[in-house]
């Protein structure tokens, strides 16, 4: 199987546990744009935690992280039941679309915020420095295919797209937290690697997905 096959299958596997909730919505009335903005005010309640960790917490204190790990994962749902709601409501319109790849942008930059000041205030500088570098890559890989559309190129291609980037960051966070709460007073490592591993993922491959958009974007030129 491969990953496209396997992601498509995730991803449909979701949006048949979370349809329930997205009929219920659409009963209730609430609006594509409603459930966006819940997204990224969860992952404005992430960062916070983050940055009240990073002030607040001892070192071997990874609460705060895990904590926001699973608000991230929760956002994460939101960004899924947006589209839904908008395809199954019949709401979906041009400017729902722009506002939630804005919205997107805006909760990626806060959610890495986040985690940049959590590490330098906890001095972890050198994991700030991968998380910044995983931002850029998450970045690039979003404005490479927003600037390719609008040449009129289709450019989905590439493995780390914005829901494997918060699953990746989401789940280090969260395995981060319940590690060290569970490994005790000495661990075997130390419980930040398991959020900065998923991160240096994020980092490389976010900027080899932005590359090889350019790349594909420059092989469907040369062909017009």
């Amino acid at each position: 199987m491969s990953f496209k096959t396997t992601r498509d299958w995730l991803q449909q596997t979701i949006y048949k546990i979370i349809n329930p909730t997205v009929h219920g919505m659409i009963k209730m009335g609430i609006t594509p744009n409603v459930v966006t903005t819940t997204g990224l005010l969860l992952n404005i309640v992430a960062a916070c935690v983050l940055i009240y960790g990073g002030f607040e917490a001892e070192t071997s204190d990874y609460s705060y992280v895990g904590w926001a790990g699973g608000i991230i994962l929760f956002a994460g749902l939101f960004d899924m039941m947006d589209g839904q709601v908008a395809r199954i409501g019949n709401m979906k319109s041009t400017f729902g679309a722009l506002y939630d790849s804005v919205l997107d942008r805006y909760s990626e930059l806060i959610t890495f915020f986040g985690i940049c000041y959590y590490l330098v205030l906890q001095g972890y500088f050198v994991g700030s420095i991968i998380a910044f570098v995983a931002l850029i890559g998450s970045l690039m890989v979003s404005y490479v295919r927003a600037r390719a559309e609008g040449l009129d190129i289709e450019c989905k291609v590439g493995l780390m797209q914005r829901p494997e980037r918060v699953v990746l960051t989401s789940l280090g966070a969260l395995g981060c937290g319940i590690y060290a709460y569970f490994a005790g007073a000495v661990p075997a490592f130390d419980p930040i690697l398991v959020l900065i591993v998923p991160l240096v993922i994020v980092a490389i491959f976010a900027n080899v997905t932005a590359f090889g958009r350019l790349r594909h974007c420059y092989k469907v030129m040369n062909n017009k």
